[in-house]
């Protein structure tokens, strides 16, 4: 055992756990869940549409740019916490130990059913917008004579998950490794798009710089300042998951260094890239907007894409783009899944003894992974009740994980416990930073509960986040609370796996030797 896995082991044991996984994950491999679970691309792709109608061009890309400096520091406060304690539980793990003895536990069961089933919607929406992309390509194949119905694409979304459910049941060692070709399949095509789509679109798709930064067009019934700010759900639904390198921190190298890093770095290349793509967008996506949103194709960056590329260009394009969807969902599905082994190890989850499972051979949960599978296909029933329930998914993948934030770091400032600084820390700015992120995070949870348009017509133009979050939240309180059988009668926060003191002081001694030689 090298110097650096037994710190590794040391730290995990001193947080209560013994080491159950392979240690196969450096801080490269980390990056590269983080990125391709943010997918730059092809999470553009699915949200372009939350975009375009609040504010075109200068939603687009000056949006984009207000919210890197928002998503910057809280991935920057996250850091810090991943730095100090990394360990698979994250958010809930972290609640439970920084807050007072009066609230821990009721707080740290919440986060923990919301972290769990946010991921899980995560996986929904990656992979509902996978299949409507693959439909699209269909449409655009079929010279536009093919239009897909909702249970269609149900299909190819079902199919999109086993397939993920699949690849993440290989050992983690290959799932590891094909990290580093996310990594470049997602540069690649970012870099593909920022400058090809310039040099191939037609002129009468071309816009100056005057459009591209200045045009705002508001076409939704929204006051136009508060229709910019609904925007914002672009750019925050695809640089989010900023836990998601915590939840594989059992089974990274170097932990509490890697962590953070993996973090910041993720979240610093993908704001820049999808501004980057924005800018290139708002040059070559033409004026009409409407005709964009509306047209046959069913996707607004298909549909870009095909003004400016032609058919061929477009389903080149699109197949990649839909191979790294993939990818975004394989790297979000190991995420979700070690949040779901993280949870039920502490036995809070119905089944927990069965879903506390790690094939030795393979070194995966792999009850877990089918789990979260399961559950995210029957999430993928919602999108059936149309446009208004399928972006409740993406608004609720935001919402979910700032409750799940913005708790947690305001309990390592307001529960009363020491922070024992990790490798990672910002000094005196720490503060003003969590202070920033939190008051962000705490209005935007807000501002993505209402709905599309300030008038509601009918069911087709609510915004059901409020239902399915606070139903979430409801049935899990309710299951806490229960009586005889609740929660509040036998959960008393994580659960001591080791030994701490015996487990530690052995590593320790272990650890003293080797650094005498």
């Amino acid at each position: 055992m090298s110097k650096i896995e037994v710190k590794d082991e040391v730290l995990l044991a001193q947080l209560g756990y013994k080491q159950e996984f392979k240690r196969d994950f450096g801080l490269l491999e980390l990056f590269g869940v983080a990125f391709s679970i943010q997918g730059v691309l092809p999470s553009i792709a699915s949200v372009l549409v939350y975009s375009i109608p609040y504010g075109g061009a200068v939603s687009m890309v000056w949006g984009w740019a207000v919210c890197s400096l928002f998503l910057m520091s809280i991935a920057t406060a996250m850091a810090e916490l991943g730095s100090s304690a990394p360990t698979s539980g994250g958010v809930y793990y972290w609640t439970f130990h920084f807050s007072s003895s009066k609230y821990r536990n009721y707080l740290s069961w919440l986060l923990g059913y919301i972290d769990t089933i946010t991921y899980i919607v995560g996986i929904t929406g990656i992979n509902w917008g996978c299949a409507v992309q693959i439909m699209a390509a269909a449409s655009i194949g079929s010279d536009l004579s093919f239009e897909a119905n909702v249970f269609q694409t149900y299909g190819v979304f079902v199919a999109l998950v086993v397939l993920q459910a699949t690849l993440c049941s290989f050992a983690t060692k290959i799932i590891a490794r094909l990290q580093l070709v996310y990594i470049l399949v997602n540069i690649g095509l970012c870099l593909a798009i920022i400058f090809g789509l310039p040099a191939n679109t037609p002129s009468e798709f071309k816009n100056d710089a005057k459009y591209a930064f200045g045009s705002f067009q508001n076409l939704s019934s929204w006051p136009d300042g508060f229709a910019f700010i609904l925007g914002f759900l672009a750019p925050l639904w695809v640089v989010g998951g900023f836990d998601s390198t915590v939840h594989i921190s059992e089974e990274a190298r170097n932990a509490s260094t890697a962590i953070p890093w993996a973090v910041m770095l993720s979240t610093a290349v993908s704001c820049v890239l999808g501004w980057a793509i924005n800018v290139s967008l708002a040059f070559n996506m033409g004026t009409d907007t409407d005709g964009i949103l509306s047209n046959e194709i069913g996707q607004p960056l298909a549909t870009i894409f095909f003004n400016g590329l032609g058919q061929r260009g477009t389903l080149g394009v699109w197949t990649i783009l839909i191979i790294t969807q993939i990818m975004m969902g394989t790297s979000g599905l190991v995420s979700s899944s070690r949040q779901v082994f993280a949870f039920s190890r502490d036995g809070a989850l119905p089944f927990s003894k069965y879903l506390y499972y790690v094939n030795e051979s393979l070194s995966v949960p792999i009850r877990c992974v089918w789990f979260s599978a399961t559950v995210a296909i029957l999430l993928g029933l919602i999108p059936l009740a149309g446009n208004a329930a399928s972006g409740a998914i993406f608004a609720m993948g935001v919402v979910g994980q700032y409750i799940c934030y913005s708790t947690a770091i305001m309990a390592r400032w307001l529960g009363g416990t020491a922070f024992e600084k990790g490798p990672f820390h910002v000094g005196v700015l720490s503060f003003p930073i969590s202070l920033f992120a939190v008051l962000f995070m705490l209005f935007m949870s807000v501002i993505l509960l209402f709905p599309a348009e300030p008038k509601l017509s009918g069911p087709a133009t609510m915004n059901y986040t409020v239902l399915v979050m606070g139903g979430v939240m409801l049935f899990s309180t309710a299951y806490y609370f229960f009586p005889v059988y609740g929660g509040v009668h036998w959960f008393k926060g994580p659960v001591v796996t080791t030994i701490t003191d015996s487990v530690a002081s052995k590593s320790i001694s272990e650890l003293e030797i080797r650094e005498k030689e």
